[in-house]
């Protein structure tokens, strides 16, 4: 399963929540690019330019869209690339986080590690991203939520209810741990 969004909108957030409910392993494609390169994406947008992190953007999403059965939150470009938008169509269900540019300027106007956010009018930049990023969001996406302003709960609740609705995951899931990832974590009995 993937989420795909505009940045900002809540997809590592959820994306970690929704794997606890699911029990499920929970990936974050900017973190796992982090690791690959061995520093901030911001760092190595400002040193190598886009294109280069596009590349390892690509390769990340293909190697975690391949493993199966995990949530994966995906870079906010990560859309861009037809390739990528392939991938994640044919290898996982993908989610849809929608939130309008101005909801997502609340969000993040306090943000600085976003590379492609600073910049003078980062309202701006948003709305022409959005125009951009939005179909080929929703070309990608089996399912297209949604965010507003709910709770993390209540968003979470929303995805899985058009998940079970659609058969996508059973109505009968595990049990809630009691934090994001602590599923992935053994306890000591």
């Amino acid at each position: 399963m993937s989420l795909v969004a505009m940045p900002g909108a809540g997809k590592s957030t959820a994306g970690r929540h929704l794997a606890s409910a699911l029990g499920m392993p929970f990936f974050d494609a900017d973190i796992e690019i982090e690791r690959r390169i061995g520093m901030s994406i911001r760092a190595f947008f400002e040193r190598e330019g886009e294109a280069a992190f596009r590349d390892i953007e690509q390769e990340v999403l293909a190697d975690l869209a391949h493993r199966g059965g995990l949530v994966l939150a995906t870079g906010g470009g990560a859309v861009l690339r037809e390739a990528n938008r392939q991938v994640l169509r044919d290898l996982t269900t993908v989610v849809y986080l929608r939130a309008s540019p101005e909801e997502l300027f609340r969000r993040l106007r306090h943000d600085t590690q976003r590379p492609l956010l600073q910049v003078a009018d980062p309202l701006r930049k948003l709305r022409d991203l959005y125009q951009t990023r939005d179909p080929l969001y929703r070309e990608t996406a089996q399912f297209i939520i949604e965010t507003g302003r709910p709770s993390v709960p209540t968003l979470v609740n929303m995805i899985l209810m058009q998940l079970e609705l659609a058969g996508v995951v059973s109505a009968f899931r595990p049990p809630k741990a009691a934090t994001p990832g602590a599923a992935q974590r053994s306890s000591p009995r």
